[in-house]
């Protein structure tokens, strides 16, 4: 039997904001800080990686960071948040699709991370049953 990778154990389905918030957060961890360079603190994750894949790998990325914008437009963000979630993809896989090099600035901007940010600050508003305090 094949073991489950352990940033996906215990992923809600739910509709609900509680399994949505999970849900977006393991994505964020998966694309942006899935590993940690030896010796140092820096993350980075999957996103990173697959900018080393020419062109197609930058479109996976961009596809797995527009999972978040739509689970974004089902919680009922509005069209201006939806669309800054967007840009901030555009812009990750623009920068991701110079061959080889796009995987620098991927590692500094991290569109992901923005995007979890602006659906957090939304959920926190709109929906403060499903936040989780970090220890």
């Amino acid at each position: 039997m094949a073991k489950a990778i352990p940033i996906m154990q215990n992923v809600p389905l739910g509709t609900d904001p509680i399994s949505i918030r999970r849900r977006i957060e393991v994505m964020e961890k998966l694309l942006e800080r899935s590993f940690t360079i030896p010796g140092t603190r820096q993350q980075f994750g999957l996103d990173v990686i697959l900018d080393l894949v020419p062109f197609g790998g930058t479109t996976i990325a961009a596809v797995m960071g527009a999972y978040m914008a739509w689970e974004a437009r089902n919680l009922g963000m509005s069209k201006t948040q939806v669309a800054r979630m967007a840009g901030n993809i555009g812009v990750d896989w623009a920068l991701g699709m110079i061959p080889w090099v796009g995987a620098i600035p991927d590692f500094f901007f991290r569109s992901n991370t923005r995007n979890l940010r602006i659906i957090r600050k939304h959920l926190d508003k709109h929906h403060p049953a499903s936040a989780v305090i970090d220890l």
